[in-house]
């Protein structure tokens, strides 16, 4: 009879070893492709406005280039030269519109909804709780952000096909640098939006102040050195100005000297990383907390 505890004793530990070993089991798969499950749940949440993704996606692009194409194009008689080369005004401003539209979705995506998993409805918390990481969240919507801009650049890409204004050859590159582009822009955004505990209009003030002038002043419409000295400044350093010189690059094979191409990527994906690296950091810190 005096050995009847100790049975217990070992059924019971072993038990427990079991147990711990079935929750170390499923807890492998979730830390090993925890990254997609979150971005999963992403583009799954993107089913609530999905029509607004796919009419923006499709309709945008035909509006600017119908406007420009029939409109502003048709006033401008005298092609865009720079750089030795000479092409239509419709040519010169289609790369450059394509990266707008990218980093346009990448505001969308990595701001709001940014807030929205912190605060208004919490579901980082959810994710934190599982054995997902803060830095598996936060790859997680660069993810997912990552197939909606994939697939406006693929769309807006396949309209200016459609009006002539690409090298095919070479064009379809657009569409990963349509992606760097939105990223370059996006990941800092989510660094500061994640910091954002109470909404006082922050991403209101940014989308004014900091979007629309990069749209306006970073040679989208015409050549940078097309401005006043004291205005290029915003070219260089919007995310919007590098990509769009490697999207006429592509498309049109404006001249670029080898060095700069270094510089324009190097300074996208500078944007990206070092970014996701604070991001992670702020992840970490308020779902740690």
């Amino acid at each position: 009879m005096s050995d009847l505890p100790l049975s217990r004793s070992v059924s019971t530990d072993e038990a427990l070893d079991d147990l711990r070993a079935e929750a170390m089991a499923w807890g492998r798969k979730p830390r090993l492709f925890g990254t997609w499950y979150v971005a999963e749940h992403m583009v799954r949440a993107m089913r609530a406005y999905g029509w607004t993704i796919i009419v923006g996606a499709l309709g945008q692009p035909i509006l600017y280039l119908l406007g420009l194409a029939l409109g502003l194009a048709a006033l401008i008689d005298a092609p865009i030269s720079e750089g030795g080369v000479q092409v239509p005004y419709l040519v010169f401003v289609a790369p450059a519109l394509l990266m707008t539209a990218a980093m346009s979705v990448a505001s969308e995506e990595f701001s709001y909804p940014v807030i929205a998993g912190f605060k208004w409805r919490r579901y980082f918390f959810g994710f934190s709780a599982s054995a997902l990481s803060p830095g598996q969240i936060a790859g997680g919507v660069v993810a997912g952000a990552s197939a909606r801009i994939l697939f406006v650049s693929a769309a807006y890409y396949l309209f200016l096909w459609i009006f002539g204004a690409v090298d095919p050859a070479t064009g379809w590159l657009t569409i990963p640098l349509g992606l760097l582009a939105g990223l370059a822009f996006g990941i800092p955004y989510m660094a500061y939006a994640a910091t954002i505990t109470q909404d006082k209009g922050q991403l209101a003030l940014v989308e004014r102040f900091v979007f629309v002038p990069m749209f306006l002043f970073s040679g989208t419409f015409y050549p940078l050195s097309n401005l006043p000295g004291w205005l290029e400044w915003i070219g260089w350093v919007s995310p919007l100005w590098h990509a769009s010189e490697l999207g006429r690059l592509a498309t049109y094979g404006k001249p670029v000297d080898p060095p700069m191409i270094a510089v324009h990527l190097g300074y996208l994906l500078l944007l990206a990383v070092g970014a996701f690296l604070l991001a992670r950091r702020t992840f970490d810190r308020r779902l740690g907390a």
